[in-house]
């Protein structure tokens, strides 16, 4: 069986090269795509000197800085790979990815990440953080999503597994394209992650500062709390809404930048983990939980297949500083009956070996179910249909 991975774009190492990495490993001798490769070659290990066959949008001029403004080329460059020779494609896509052309003797396995959250139920967020809501550049954005909406309904009929990342996305799938979809959550490196011996009455936020992240939130809400520390780690465009949502309250400090080891070391330490995102999965909140460290999570999207309320953590609603508020209260309640090691056991459900055998198992189940005829089976699917010749009731009652 020839096999290929189509993965939308490499430019670093995040979350989606993470389950890449991982599919890499389950099928070693699959050829991968990517619409453009312009990963450092600090992060290139995961690949193992593999070689990626790209499309037209890499020769474009100035394409490594501004390849993402070259989104509407981006389903045309997917429909020029030419997956004629595979017999198993895997797309791992969170864009245009799994539009990829396809034939009835190949079978098609999706991993979404998430349908386009710009051209779906995100559009108005993102315009907005554009600053696209008016004017002629917001009118062509508008037609161009509209297009690229058209265009992911109709090539989502030549997929013939999704696998979601979490139940969130999977509902997403199922209300954007009305299919089902299998849940594989990604893989997290829980090994890394480990429990810890000391905890002090720190809590830890750790996020970029973008606007959806809603540190903000966060920090007002410990800006109303004197008598409960905060550390938020993290540095990006929204930096000054943040530091003044925190209106330098002596209770909370900030950190831009950790190593992994001293990250591990703050949720090793940290009395609680913070998550105030709306997110299709949210890894951070595996990797606080590995760490034997509890987490209070907005309760929508992935946090909801992670954070057990109440045994591994709390989830709040709504997305306000006052809910962080309560959400903290309620925690210190239930904190004597949250075990550090309960929260440990819970985050191995997500590790990268039970990824590796739950999308094996998927995409076992994808060849059994849509795998091609063979000739002989075909002819004998055909001789023990029945005949289409009506029957004698039949010719009766339509008076034949």
């Amino acid at each position: 069986m020839r096999v290929a991975i189509i993965h939308e774009w490499l430019q670093c190492y995040a979350g989606s090269e993470r389950v890449l990495e991982q599919l890499l490993i389950c099928f070693p001798d699959a050829d991968l795509f990517a619409i453009v490769d312009f990963m450092p070659a600090s992060d290139r290990g995961f690949l193992k000197g593999r070689p990626i066959r790209t499309t037209f949008i890499q020769r474009i001029p100035f394409a490594r800085k501004l390849f993402r403004t070259f989104l509407p080329l981006m389903p045309i460059a997917v429909e020029q790979l030419d997956m004629s020779p595979y017999d198993l494609v895997i797309t791992s896509s969170h864009a245009v990815a799994k539009g990829v052309i396809t034939g009835p003797n190949q079978v098609h396995v999706s991993y979404v990440h998430s349908p386009m959250r710009y051209a779906w139920d995100l559009q108005a967020q993102y315009l907005k953080h554009a600053g696209l809501e008016r004017g002629v550049r917001s009118a062509y954005a508008r037609y161009m999503l509209h297009k690229m909406r058209l265009w992911d309904v109709r090539t989502a009929h030549g997929v013939d597994m999704f696998i979601a990342n979490s139940s969130y996305v999977a509902a997403r799938i199922r209300k954007v394209y009305r299919r089902d979809a299998r849940v594989v959550h990604p893989p997290v490196d829980t090994d890394s992650f480990i429990p810890g011996i000391h905890r002090n009455d720190e809590y830890l936020i750790a996020a970029r500062f973008v606007a959806y992240k809603r540190v903000d939130l966060v920090a007002a809400a410990f800006a109303r709390m004197p008598g409960r520390r905060l550390l938020i780690v993290g540095d990006g465009p929204e930096r000054q809404a943040v530091q003044k949502a925190a209106a330098g309250v002596p209770n909370i400090r900030f950190q831009r930048k950790l190593e992994k080891s001293e990250l591990v070391r703050a949720m090793q330490s940290a009395r609680a983990f913070i998550f105030s995102a709306e997110e299709d999965f949210g890894i951070t909140m595996v990797e606080a939980l590995a760490c034997g460290t509890p987490v209070i999570a907005f309760g929508r999207g992935g946090a909801c297949d992670i954070v057990e309320d109440g045994q591994t953590g709390v989830l709040f609603e709504p997305q306000t500083s006052e809910a962080i508020m309560v959400a903290v209260q309620r925690f210190e309640e239930l904190a004597p009956s949250i075990a550090p090691r309960r929260c440990t056991e819970s985050a191995l459900r997500f590790g990268e070996a039970t990824f590796r055998m739950e999308i094996k198992d998927a995409v076992n189940s994808a060849i059994e179910k849509f795998g091609p005829f063979s000739a002989a089976s075909w002819k004998s699917s055909l001789s023990e249909r029945p005949s289409r010749e009506p029957d004698a009731d039949v010719r009766k009652r339509l008076r034949i």
